[in-house]
């Protein structure tokens, strides 16, 4: 099973850049979306359904703003909308799918760059997903959190950890609650297969054109799964030279 987690920064912009085009050369099973901006009525969901996926729409309240799908070509058994909580709920932050025994959890952490509100939020929103998803986890062991988190976690997945140390998505709580996160027995299927490679970036400021030339990222975006499906871990790779967004896909194989 090939799973891929893009944040798209505009599902819209993205179709108009060649998204469409790209699935149709790269076939993936699930393919997980964030940041869609946009509600089901606004595309032509067609578009994927003609290419054989089945398609879990979570559109946040607020026109315009946030929004996860899921697009896979198993029909889920089960689509779950939302994790319980109002604000992610309204902001459309969190979407899921059982396929089989497979729980694939999509997600769309907060970013606190606007300032304090937003970062605080963040914090809330973090400690509410983290008990969120370890219940979850002892009903549906087999898990896969596929996602922006917003969140480098190491000095190794950005390129200026110095330059970013009072950075929101550096800072020390959040690299803290990543710590936790692993702790609990999340595994980081990059760093899995990858513990070493430097580098390796999904997203890149928009502010200067040289900056993704350059390489200037951060790796904010991933794919855990429960120490249960360590062994299913076949490769976990990142695609930079995928341009429909200022993030690129990242890609996990499972065989079991």
């Amino acid at each position: 099973m090939r799973i891929v987690s893009y944040n798209v920064n505009g599902i819209r912009a993205a179709i108009k850049k060649g998204l469409i085009d790209w699935l149709i050369a790269y076939p993936i099973d699930v393919f997980c979306v964030q940041e869609t901006k946009a509600t089901a009525n606004d595309i032509d969901l067609n578009l994927f359904t003609a290419l054989g996926y089945h398609v879990a729409w979570y559109p946040a309240q607020k026109k315009g703003y946030s929004g996860v799908a899921i697009f896979s070509k198993k029909k889920p058994s089960q689509i779950v909308y939302g994790s319980g909580y109002e604000m992610s709920d309204y902001e459309g932050r969190v979407v899921r799918v059982d396929i089989d025994d497979l729980t694939i959890v999509n997600t769309y952490f907060p970013s606190g760059t606007s300032g304090d509100e937003r970062q605080n939020y963040k914090y809330q929103w973090l400690a509410e997903f983290y008990s969120w998803i370890e219940d979850l986890k002892k009903d549906r062991p087999n898990i896969i959190v596929a996602g922006d988190y917003n969140i480098a976690h190491c000095d190794i997945d950005i390129h200026d950890p110095k330059g970013n140390k009072k950075s929101s998505g550096f800072l020390p709580e959040e690299k803290q609650w990543m710590d936790k996160f692993m702790a609990a027995g999340w595994i980081d299927s990059y760093r899995h297969i990858n513990p070493t490679t430097t580098g390796a970036y999904s997203w890149w400021s928009q502010r200067f054109p040289s900056v993704r030339l350059n390489n200037k990222g951060w790796r904010i975006d991933y794919l855990c799964t429960t120490s249960e499906l360590k062994n299913w871990i076949k490769s976990a790779t990142i695609l930079p030279m995928v341009k429909h967004s200022d993030h690129c896909p990242i890609e996990l194989e499972l065989k079991k």
